[in-house]
């Protein structure tokens, strides 16, 4: 394939997509394929076969596409976005920290800084948002923080986007709270869940952490659907599990953002959920990285998706943190979706390609990381009663998994494949 016709292929499916499969009517990037991208490229699931030229191209087009998706972004919502100087969205004028000490905040006002707001988070401390004074540049106010506080952990307010494409789905009114039993629980941080049949007693709780309310994605919706799913059309990998909802998105421009990913982690965390499903990727960025690290070290398991920029593109996170169990994603036969990221960050495998997530119609057609990763959550999560089972739980899924490509780990499909039982056939040998 070349490049110009896996960029057609894809402007071809973006502008397909319905506005109501993107986030909160903000029209983010859910960075979507073509459904025949692998047979169009020969199918390229085999480990042994390489990164060759086709794959390459492919690639560089699917990076791409993001960051024309990016740049569309940050032309919309300007007056609060910015791009960062790798060209990740960030928000505009802002820096976060972690426990800036008082003479550190003191510095900060000097200089001019003010305090947007302040954030007890779970096992870190105080999370600041740093409002840059007037005429410095988010870049330049990022520099002069981290020179006068060295030993300080300074770094911006980055947006993490959703890591797969939905077709015919559409956000509706939010999912109604059940009871909360117990039994297993499940934390997503993602849009907000919508009201759909196959959620019926599925959600414990929702709780918007980007606006006043919680909004409803097709996104989120879906990969709820593949968590706890309990039927019309929709069966999920653990279908009696309870969800905890972190919406940061909330059709706010600046939904998605790190202050508002570090801020549900820490509400998770509080709540002793001990498996939480992240189907987005960003940058690296220290703030939710010490969250995430901190969280892990005491036993809670993340499950993120690698992402779709392609074979050859630089990791992803939260996925690449060191601890957090990275999911890639295979298709019917088992071979490795093409956009699928590759390195040591991939963990296990689980379906990135279904017909059966819940859409506004009842079902929706989804393609991507984003829809692995709550296959492995759920396989987590009805393994893990409580924080202190974790490790055990993952050793188990790991002897468990079906090893494909290269005999042993690899960074294409980690440890093999893990599916739900609805799927026991997808990829057998």
């Amino acid at each position: 394939m070349t490049r110009p016709f896996a960029l057609a292929a894809l402007a071809v499916l973006m502008a397909a997509l319905p506005a109501q499969a993107q986030l909160g009517g903000l029209d983010l990037p859910p960075l979507p394929v073509p459904a025949n991208l692998g047979a169009a490229t020969g199918g390229l699931g085999d480990a042994e076969q390489g990164l060759d030229a086709p794959l390459a191209q492919t690639g560089a087009a699917l990076r791409r596409v993001r960051s024309e998706a990016i740049a569309a972004l940050l032309l919309r919502h300007r007056q609060a976005l910015e791009a960062d100087p790798a060209g990740n969205p960030i928000v505009r004028g802002e820096v976060l920290a972690i426990a800036p000490s008082d003479q550190a905040l003191t510095a900060a006002r000097a200089l001019g800084f003010s305090v947007l707001q302040s954030d007890v988070i779970d096992a870190v401390g105080a999370l600041v948002a740093l409002q840059a004074p007037s005429g410095m540049t988010t870049a330049a106010a990022l520099a002069a923080l981290r020179h006068g506080d060295p030993s300080g952990t300074y770094d911006f307010d980055h947006l993490y986007l959703p890591s797969g494409a939905v077709v015919g789905g559409r956000a509706q009114s939010p999912a109604a709270a059940a009871s909360q039993a117990g039994g297993t629980r499940i934390g997503l941080i993602d849009g907000g869940v919508g009201a759909h049949p196959c959620l019926r007693g599925a959600i414990a709780e929702q709780r918007a952490f980007a606006s006043a309310n919680v909004t409803p994605t097709a996104h989120a919706t879906a990969v709820a659907s593949l968590l706890a799913g309990r039927g019309d059309g929709v069966i999920g990998a653990a279908p009696e599990a309870q969800l905890y909802v972190a919406d940061i998105y909330g059709g706010a421009a600046t939904g998605g953002s790190s202050l508002s990913l570090a801020r549900a982690l820490s509400w998770l965390a509080s709540l002793g959920v001990p498996v939480i499903n992240i189907s987005l990727v960003g940058p690296r960025n220290r703030i939710v990285e010490a969250v995430v690290e901190s969280l892990v070290e005491r036993g809670f398991v993340i499950v993120a998706a690698v992402g779709n920029d392609g074979p050859a593109a630089p990791p992803l996170y939260p996925a690449a943190y060191a601890g957090v169990v990275g999911v890639t994603g295979v298709d019917g036969q088992g071979r490795v979706l093409v956009e699928a990221e590759r390195g040591p960050q991939v963990m296990f495998a689980a379906p990135g390609i279904a017909n059966a997530a819940a859409g506004h119609d009842g079902v929706a057609l989804v393609r991507g990381t984003s829809f692995a990763a709550p296959v492995v959550a759920g396989l987590v999560a009805l393994r893990v009663q409580s924080i202190a089972a974790s490790a055990a739980a993952l050793e188990a899924l790991r002897r468990e998994a079906r090893d494909l490509g290269a005999p042993g780990r690899d960074d294409v499909y980690g440890y093999g494949l893990l599916l739900a039982p609805p799927h026991r056939s997808i990829g057998a040998r």
